[in-house]
């Protein structure tokens, strides 16, 4: 239920969330648990690439898409083709033929230079050229040099020692893993990649300010992989952030993005993504 005089705010569920089970399987899940809406990652499985047997889904299983998740991914560089500007572009007509109001996208990779150069304005154009639509671009994290000496607990631990900082790495990014650097119309928070790159979600979503539309909630520990775990099972604010945001009217969407992976059972994959949506729920 809904308080009276509160914003209500849609909560989707990533198909990502349920690999590797297939997008169909997320489309079920969201409509037996319960949630707002689905967010369609676009890559290798080609139902994702396929906007009518999307829109199928959508109406077999009674659940909207909320937002796509662009083929920007290092694994889904050759889906929709190798240009990243085109594909950007027909993410963002994909989601409007499907009836999604964002689109998310990660920041260029730095060798893709022609499409890092022109990456502000393209976004800016979209935004301008489709009304209504919504193209947050999406905070990611360094590759860290620490990876090397395992990336579990033990990398949680050395990035502690450091007072939250990475240490030694490279940014694959152009020209920075902050989307903030560049400065962009709107944003995507995702809590997983501040684990992982030692930002401050605080301090992040105050500066991404009003442009803030749309949240991937997971959590992480700060290990050097992206952890994607369940939101309140790792050390990142996201009840703060989302308390705070909900205090300030936010209006955007949020998406939970955890890896179930290591899920046993339809049961065990569906209890974690339960327990997710109760979170935010609660803290929304």
């Amino acid at each position: 239920m809904t308080t009276p005089g509160r914003r209500h705010v849609p909560v989707g569920l990533s198909t990502a969330s349920v690999y590797p089970q297939n997008t169909e399987s997320a489309f079920r899940f969201a409509a037996e648990l319960g949630f707002d809406g689905i967010e369609l990652m676009v890559w290798a499985e080609p139902i994702s690439q396929d906007v009518g047997a999307i829109k199928q889904l959508s109406r077999a299983y009674g659940v909207p898409v909320l937002a796509l998740h662009a083929p920007c991914l290092l694994i889904t560089q050759r889906v929709w083709g190798s240009d990243p500007i085109s594909k950007l572009v027909r993410s963002v007509h994909a989601a409007e033929a499907l009836g999604a109001s964002t689109v998310v996208v990660h920041p260029p990779f730095r060798w893709q230079r022609i499409y890092a150069d022109g990456f502000p304005d393209q976004v800016a154009e979209l935004e301008s050229d489709n009304e209504g639509m919504v193209v947050a671009v999406e905070n990611m994290f360094p590759m860290r040099a620490d990876r090397l000496f395992g990336a579990g607990t033990g990398s949680v631990k050395r990035l502690e020692k450091r007072g939250g900082k990475p240490g030694i790495g490279f940014t694959a990014f152009a020209p920075s893993y902050d989307p903030t650097d560049v400065g962009h119309q709107h944003y995507t928070l995702d809590f997983s990649h501040t684990a992982t790159s030692g930002l401050d979600a605080v301090a992040l979503s105050e500066r991404m300010g009003a442009g803030l539309k749309h949240l991937h909630l997971a959590d992480g520990r700060g290990a050097s992989v992206d952890e994607h775990l369940v939101p309140g099972d790792g050390t990142q604010p996201v009840a703060e952030v989302c308390q705070a945001l909900v205090a300030r009217g936010f209006d955007g969407q949020a998406v939970l993005e955890i890896n179930t992976q290591n899920a046993r059972t339809a049961t065990e994959r569906s209890a974690a993504l339960e327990r997710s949506l109760a979170f935010a729920r609660q803290h929304l």
